[in-house]
């Protein structure tokens, strides 16, 4: 069986006094988390850190308080697993990288529950939503 590994993150920030997290929309059409390949032979965080770059042009500092793995088979013969931290302090523009992208939006947690395509994308926000509240000084 092939294997297959992926990073990324949940960027968060405090905008207006609400937290907000980083949602975007993928050209297949499904919302989701940024998260892409892990090439040669890099670390889990230098992958999230460059699909991150690549994917919304944000530069981001990733936490150490929080990872999550995902695993599931995205077509027959692949298993796959996706690496996921909680990632702050975006800098930057959001630029939307096309050729992968559709859409990016900094959006409050409900609407992102609301918008997310898959079921343990939503699952992977609680754990991520509760992990915060354990360490509010992550988002100072």
């Amino acid at each position: 069986m092939k294997q297959e590994k992926s990073c990324g993150a949940l960027i968060f920030r405090k905008h207006d006094n609400e937290i907000q997290v980083l949602i975007i929309r993928q050209v297949q059409g499904h919302w989701c988390f940024p998260k892409g390949h892990t090439e040669h032979n890099e670390t889990e965080h230098e992958t999230a850190l460059r699909e991150i770059r690549e994917e919304t042009g944000l530069k981001i500092e990733i936490t150490d308080i929080f990872r999550h793995s995902l695993s599931y088979s995205p077509k027959e013969g692949v298993n796959k697993e996706v690496v996921y931290f909680i990632a702050v302090n975006p800098h930057g523009k959001e630029k939307v990288q096309v050729e992968e992208l559709s859409e990016i939006h900094w959006v409050s947690i409900h609407e992102a529950r609301q918008l997310v395509t898959y079921d343990n994308d939503a699952d992977l926000l609680e754990k991520a939503v509760k992990c915060l509240k354990d360490h509010p000084e992550v988002l100072k």
